[in-house]
């Protein structure tokens, strides 16, 4: 049987005892179907740890901590910028980006957004889901949704990576590694005139054709983080 990974919230150390949350609970016992006294991984930001499992009253999970399996890893802040688009797409997108590293995801509204609210319970369990299947040690983090005006407002030190359906750059510069990359990918139908130059003026920014075709939201957000990882890795 491969390794059970599960996001634990709480603090985690050597013969820590806790219990799991109804899901996850329900998901070893009914779906993976282990038992009193076999083995899963619990992982937050303070690592990796192989636990067992204790008892099972009332259906919830009683878990003792055996050993650290990982220590606590640095990430290099990678956030993505982008507005809603339809519910199976997006659902793929946030999935895809969370595998390839993001750490944040910043939901935005712009002129020709068409999908203009979020599930956050639902984006929360996407995110937890491919965190624990991509054998990540942190959950990405979700901020509230806003508008793009307010997000160019509230976050000045970055490393802005714009995908410019109208430039003719394809090349990334040197980035500076003390501020979060940011990658930030326009609504189906892309930016308007008018926020495209709001755009442009952002301090560090650099604008970037991802393809001379015109991509899906999805694709671009994927090829994009595909290329970030590519160069900070």
């Amino acid at each position: 049987m491969s390794n059970i990974r599960l996001f634990y919230p709480e603090n985690l150390s050597i013969n820590h005892i806790g219990k799991l949350n109804k899901d996850q609970s329900k998901y070893l016992c009914s779906v993976m179907r282990l038992k009193i006294n076999q083995e899963f991984s619990l992982f937050n930001k303070s690592g990796e740890w192989k636990t067992k499992i204790l008892s099972t009253n009332e259906g919830i999970v009683e878990f003792k901590v055996q050993n650290q399996l990982r220590q606590p890893n640095s990430e290099r802040e990678i956030w993505l910028v982008f507005a809603p688009i339809k519910s199976n797409y997006f659902n793929f997108m946030i999935q895809k980006a969370t595998e390839i590293g993001v750490t944040k995801f910043i939901p935005i509204i712009t002129e020709r957004t068409i999908v203009r609210k979020i599930n956050e319970e639902r984006l929360y369990k996407i995110v937890t889901e491919a965190s624990e299947q991509s054998n990540r040690l942190t959950v990405p983090s979700i901020e509230k949704i806003q508008t793009l005006e307010k997000f160019l407002e509230n976050n000045k030190n970055l490393n802005l990576i714009f995908g410019d359906l109208n430039t003719e750059n394809k090349q990334i510069k040197l980035i500076d590694a003390s501020k979060p990359i940011c990658v930030l990918i326009g609504p189906e139908g892309d930016f308007s005139e008018n926020e495209r130059l709001k755009i442009l003026n952002f301090t560090n920014v650099q604008s970037i054709k991802l393809n001379n075709n015109i991509l899906r939201s999805e694709t671009a957000v994927i090829s994009s983080l595909s290329i970030i990882n590519y160069l900070i890795n």
